[in-house]
């Protein structure tokens, strides 16, 4: 990262800081002030929009180690949110866990079920790969399915809210509060995680598996193992949403999401912690904006009205991803990179 000019590193500790200057500590404080005032000053309606970006934000973080960090690419990442959001609500619903205990298990279930068929990425790659994701989302919504007695099949499950020292979280500013907690979190693991060995070799497969393993990298190992960490966050997220919802059931994890959650890496820039919140936080919000343009654009067109007009919102998203492919290919967070080097470097930009 370039650093304004006067400012310098006098250590390595330094050096290897992600937050650098003090300008980047008051930034981060006047967010997390406007994130802790945020359930004050919005509607409900907004204030739904912020507990699932959250929690959209935790399962892309998965996604984006497995695939933007190790080049693993997955299409089945709605699947495992739904495996850690039907065993936390089982263990909560069935058992009579609290939230916190079976919250770990439903990472742990995910990120095995993740392991499992995340065993053919040692023969196949790309395209075939992208299929075997596939496979795992309809395999999983078929289990649960057919596990009627355990998962209430179509008919769903019914799950409590979390409780905290006897307290239940019933109102949306609390939960809001608590997803938010785990968002920061999960953004605080996935970042150290990059920096670390392990993120290395990730990349290392990621640019050329090849000579990775010629390097003495353990390629089929790691890649097993950025598999089981995406699933484990994805099925972290997945009880974050059931638990929201006070019930899971199959419908609540469509493939369509799985497709999105890609869109939103390739929106933000994929390969980056920051570019995944970018892509999250856009995509989500252009959602928003649909839903509250579409009575108003049904209004002056009126083919746009029923089903057509539901279908609109599919159809933004869909260009707005082929336009980034096309226009931005490094996503938002690239962008975002060029426009603070230019005011780092101002007056002398050129």
């Amino acid at each position: 990262m370039d650093l304004p000019c006067g400012t310098f590193h006098e250590n390595y500790a330094q050096d290897m800081a992600v937050i650098r200057t003090g300008k980047q500590w008051g930034a981060l404080v006047i967010f997390l002030i406007l994130l802790i005032a945020y359930p004050f000053f919005v509607s409900d309606s907004l204030l739904s929009i912020g507990i699932v970006i959250g929690i959209t934000v935790v399962s892309v973080h998965g996604l984006n180690i497995l695939t933007g960090y190790c080049g693993q690419i997955s299409m089945g990442h709605a699947a495992f949110m739904a495996v850690g959001g039907y065993v936390s609500g089982i263990l909560c619903a069935r058992f009579g866990w609290s939230f916190f205990a079976a919250l770990p298990f439903a990472g742990l279930c995910a990120g095995l079920v993740g392991l499992f068929f995340g065993l053919p990425s040692l023969r196949i790659k790309g395209f075939y790969l992208i299929m075997a994701t596939v496979a795992a989302q309809f395999i999983v919504i078929w289990v649960i399915l057919q596990l009627y007695s355990i998962t209430g099949g179509p008919e769903g499950l019914p799950v409590p809210r979390p409780e905290i020292a006897g307290m239940v979280l019933k109102s949306k500013a609390s939960y809001f509060y608590m997803v938010m907690i785990f968002a920061v979190l999960a953004t605080i693991v996935a970042k150290n995680l990059v920096r670390t060995r392990v993120g290395r070799a990730f990349i290392a497969i990621r640019d050329n598996d090849l000579a990775a393993e010629v390097m003495g990298i353990n390629v089929f190992g790691y890649k097993l193992l950025a598999f089981f960490i995406g699933c484990v966050f994805a099925g972290v997220a997945g009880s974050l949403l059931v638990h929201y919802v006070t019930f899971a059931f199959p419908a609540q994890f469509p493939f369509l999401d799985s497709v999105w959650y890609l869109g939103m890496l390739i929106a933000g820039g994929m390969g980056s912690i920051s570019g995944g919140i970018f892509g999250v936080v856009a995509l989500k919000l252009l959602d928003y904006a649909v839903t509250l343009a579409g009575p108003a654009a049904s209004g002056i067109f009126p083919a746009l009205s029923g089903p057509a007009g539901a279908a609109v919102g599919l159809f933004i998203r869909g260009l707005v991803i082929i336009l980034f492919l096309i226009y931005e290919p490094r996503g938002l967070i690239n962008r975002w990179e060029l426009i603070k080097a230019y005011f780092r470097l101002w007056p002398y930009s050129r």
